[in-house]
């Protein structure tokens, strides 16, 4: 464990619990911390990036959250599981979808992360790494779906550096069975085959890339918590 703080969370070692839960909006961890955490402290706000630790179901857990691209959730998820000794990163986070029967308000299971990012090659190794989530936490996430009745997919996701693209050829990704696009799986994904620790991402499909279904940001902050109740019962 290296010297805590670190330059982007202010927490001392000891105040993260073993299991975080992360979102790209600090607002949505805030209500996530609301919602779910009993007795819940405010460990982080460096760059108002919220995080808080109590417990839920008397388990102790934490939530953090970890911005935009590969880049940002690179950092926090690193010094996570680098520098506060934390196993198991579940990330919860809205997906743009392109398979035909995946819609609006359905949950994506990441099993594997393709990328057009460069994310990886500071890793220097000699061919093309294939980030995977945990089975076991997948597994227990498709478990509670189907016992919640919750409709959602099991699959591949494009984590995308791009938002605005001039060539997006989503198209190619759906031809190859990809089944939606975010911006952070892959990098999550390799940092905790890296660091020897746990990973999965849930998605809310918040818009449908082909068909055009879309929801608004007002409605992503506020009412997608069925992948948020997933993820707690993995805690």
């Amino acid at each position: 464990m290296s010297k805590t703080p670190t330059p982007h969370i202010g927490a001392q070692l000891g105040e993260i619990a073993e299991t975080v839960i992360m979102a790209g909006d600090p607002l949505r961890v805030k209500l996530m911390a609301e919602r779910f955490l009993e007795n819940p402290v405010q460990f982080n706000n460096v760059r108002n990036m919220l995080g808080y630790t109590g417990t839920y179901k008397g388990k102790r857990v934490s939530v953090m959250g970890h911005g935009m691209g590969s880049p940002s959730i690179g950092i926090y998820t690193y010094e996570l599981y680098n520098f506060y000794g934390v196993k198991t990163i579940i990330r919860v986070g809205s997906a743009g979808s392109i398979n035909m029967d995946l819609h609006v308000g359905d949950l994506a299971l990441i099993m594997g992360a393709s990328t057009d990012s460069n994310y990886g090659s500071h890793y220097e190794l000699p061919g093309t790494f294939a980030p995977i989530a945990d089975f076991d936490l997948l597994r227990g996430a498709a478990n509670t779906c189907d016992e919640l009745g919750y409709r959602y997919k099991v699959g591949n996701v494009l984590s995308s550096d791009i938002f605005y693209s001039d060539n997006p050829h989503t198209d190619r990704w759906a031809k190859m069975g990809v089944l939606a696009v975010e911006m952070e799986a892959a990098a999550l994904y390799m940092n905790a085959a890296r660091s020897g620790n746990r990973a999965l991402v849930i998605c809310t499909i918040s818009n449908h890339i082909l068909t055009g279904e879309v929801t608004s940001a007002e409605e992503r902050q506020n009412s997608f918590t069925h992948m948020m109740d997933v993820a707690f019962s993995l805690v």
